[in-house]
């Protein structure tokens, strides 16, 4: 059961939660003279991933119905009754009730975005996920959500606004990809859609979707360059921009040529060209805001 319930929190997706560093990387914290920032982060991060395996099984237990008749999904531990519905009750329960005083003693605002954000995928997992359109935008406002947690436990300086449009947006494209890899998928199950919302979408206007707000994350993120106030003066943050477009790119080749996309995470995980392109875009960050003069 244990290794049932572990699944259930599926610790794949904790890698979602990273954007909580968000604040600490770009308001430029990160210092081994000064842990503390980290620290804080840390315990935000950890704090958000035990949160979202909560709204996880949640999910799950609102969804098992739906999820018997899915062809991968049948096999999650409440849908195939390797762990009972009760148990899961419990241990949701538990977590949300420990998270949240947790969150609390880290910083009184930062409780109040994770209770935000615990209520916005309640929602999620019983009434938007069944909108189109609004289904994606709410797990885009989930990840801003974690953004603005990462902001609420250090003093930040020079964080830039522009950042969390990216960030929305960039989540928007995640999540339309992954609508668009469900829709194949109902393709190849006799277009017996197990998803209500998929009602809502064609692959043509997923196709249009995904064009409009890759290009205007690129865009958002073009502009974060060199017109955020925090930024090196000799705009060397811009030598980053060809590893976003290749990032986009890339997830955009693997949506729509190699039907990937149904689990962002994957990409992340299994990709080695995303992972290398992630890599130097990450050493480059780290190169121009710490270890070049400003």
């Amino acid at each position: 059961m244990l290794k049932a319930l572990l699944k259930t929190m599926r610790p794949r997706q904790w890698p979602k939660n990273v954007v909580v560093f968000a604040a600490l990387i770009f308001d430029r914290q990160l210092s081994l003279s000064n842990f503390q920032p980290f620290l804080r982060s840390l315990a935000a991060f950890i704090i958000f991933c035990l949160v979202s395996s909560s709204v996880y099984i949640i999910n799950d237990i609102i969804d098992v119905e739906a999820d018997r008749r899915h062809p991968t999904k049948r096999n999650r531990p409440i849908a195939s009754g390797k762990l009972p519905v009760p148990a899961a009750i419990a241990v949701a329960a538990a977590i949300i009730l420990l998270g949240l005083p947790l969150a609390y003693l880290l910083s009184p605002l930062l409780s109040l975005v994770v209770l935000a954000y615990f209520l916005l995928n309640l929602a999620y997992s019983t009434w938007l996920k069944h909108i189109s359109l609004i289904d994606v935008l709410s797990i885009a406002a989930g990840f801003v959500l974690r953004v603005v947690g990462g902001v609420m436990v250090i003093s930040v300086q020079r964080f830039s606004p522009w950042l969390y449009v990216v960030i929305f947006f960039g989540a928007l494209y995640l999540g339309f990809g992954k609508r668009r890899a469900e829709l194949n998928l109902v393709a190849s199950n006799n277009g017996n859609a197990t998803r209500r919302v998929l009602e809502g979408y064609n692959l043509a206007l997923l196709d249009q979707i995904l064009s409009i707000v890759s290009a205007t994350t690129i865009l958002a993120y073009s502009l974060y360059t060199f017109s955020a106030v925090n930024l090196p003066a000799n705009h060397t943050m811009m030598l980053t921009i060809p590893f976003v477009i290749y990032g986009f790119f890339r997830t955009l080749y693997l949506i729509q040529v190699k039907n990937e996309g149904g689990e962002p995470e994957e990409m992340l995980l299994t990709d080695r060209p995303l992972q290398i392109d992630i890599l130097l875009y990450g050493i480059t960050v780290l190169v121009i805001f710490y270890f070049q003069k400003i």
